[in-house]
């Protein structure tokens, strides 16, 4: 149901954590446009016009990152959602973290937002509420690939490198060609050597 819009987002993605970066910063993912698109559609709503991507969200994904999230903004640059991306992407978490659940709070069907607020409680440290909101952007959109790839990297953070391949091998099986999983399973086999956990 998802395929056709996963494919054409993942090579724009993470500015919002997913969302989710590229390097060895993490960034949020970008799929969580073609879910709010998704969203949209089943809606009755249209998506409007793609927004040109920054440099950064265009380069090719790195070691070590999840799905990037994409630059694209809603019709009001400062909704929550929005703010929550601009502020994750500054790399002010705190902040980020406020406005992903303030814009949860108001629009909890907002799968976008869950993968926000997680890739911000992700780097907050708090693992506990990343996996609270990782589990409601499931509910809400299913086992997406671009969320799954997300979990294992927020796996690796934590060093807990068993449940890291059980997602990132569970994402590739979803999305065999996508770019952000297969770079995070080469870092799992790294930290599994016995390498460096990813920043």
């Amino acid at each position: 149901m998802f395929c056709g819009v996963t494919r054409s987002i993942i090579v724009a993605a993470s500015s919002l954590m997913w969302l989710s970066g590229c390097g060895s910063s993490f960034k949020l993912p970008d799929a969580f446009s073609a879910l709010r698109s998704h969203q949209q559609s089943e809606a009755g709503e249209t998506t409007g016009s793609v927004a040109a991507q920054r440099g950064a969200d265009a380069a090719s994904p790195s070691a070590g990152s999840p799905t990037p999230l994409s630059t694209l903004v809603g019709q009001d640059p400062k909704s929550d959602l929005n703010l929550g991306k601009e502020h994750y992407r500054a790399g002010n978490f705190g902040d980020a973290e406020k406005y992903f659940r303030r814009a949860v709070e108001t629009s909890p069907r907002d799968t976008e937002a869950w993968v926000g607020l997680a890739a911000s409680y992700d780097r907050l440290k708090r693992f506990d509420l990343a996996d609270r909101a990782y589990a409601e952007a499931i509910k809400l959109a299913g086992p997406r690939p671009e969320i799954l790839n997300n979990q294992g990297y927020s796996y690796l953070l934590r060093g807990d490198l068993r449940r890291a391949r059980e997602k990132l091998t569970a994402a590739q099986a979803r999305d065999p060609d996508n770019p952000y999983i297969r770079n995070n399973l080469a870092r799992l086999a790294q930290s599994e050597r016995g390498g460096k956990p990813p920043p």
